[in-house]
């Protein structure tokens, strides 16, 4: 079976993002209404700027075009993940300890399947998140393996 074309467009921008020093997010291939979109999102330490995603956009595009692992007409675009960016790698949940963090689970975890609040520890098996119910703190663990979506969460004091 061919590989997903998210798959051949990580391995095409890998070289790319090490030579520019950046880091992969995600990259997302998607229908909206009659268009395809290939999303590819990248960061770095102090964050990137439109030079970045260009760089990255006109060096994938030529990679593309020569694999051409896509049949349809498709617009790609590159952009930063945003101040809500997604955890996805361990690496990830382990940069966002400390910070407030949004976790959708596969099934129910002490009745409630989604949770916010501040991630306080992770060991590659587990979460743990200090949540806020009314004026109390909770401290909810969720194991990894059961998170379905996770992402950092803007607060506003």
């Amino acid at each position: 079976m061919s590989k997903k074309v998210t798959e051949i467009v990580e391995e095409l921008a890998a070289p790319i993002l090490e030579e520019l020093q950046l880091e992969l997010v995600e990259v997302e291939y998607v229908k909206e209404g009659k268009s395809w979109f290939l999303r590819v999102y990248i960061d770095k330490e102090t964050g990137v700027d439109i030079e970045d995603c260009s760089n990255v956009s006109e060096k994938l595009s030529e990679k593309l075009d020569e694999a051409d692992p896509i049949s349809q007409n498709y617009f790609l675009e590159v952009s930063s993940p945003g101040a809500e960016r997604p955890l996805k790698k361990d690496k990830d949940f382990l940069k966002a300890i400390g910070k407030n963090v949004y976790i959708k689970t596969y099934e129910p975890i002490l009745d409630e399947k989604e949770f916010e609040g501040v991630l306080t520890e992770f060991d590659g098996e587990q979460v743990t998140l200090e949540v806020k119910i009314k004026t109390r703190k909770k401290t909810v663990i969720i194991p990894y393996a059961k998170i379905a979506k996770a992402r950092l969460a803007i607060t506003f004091s």
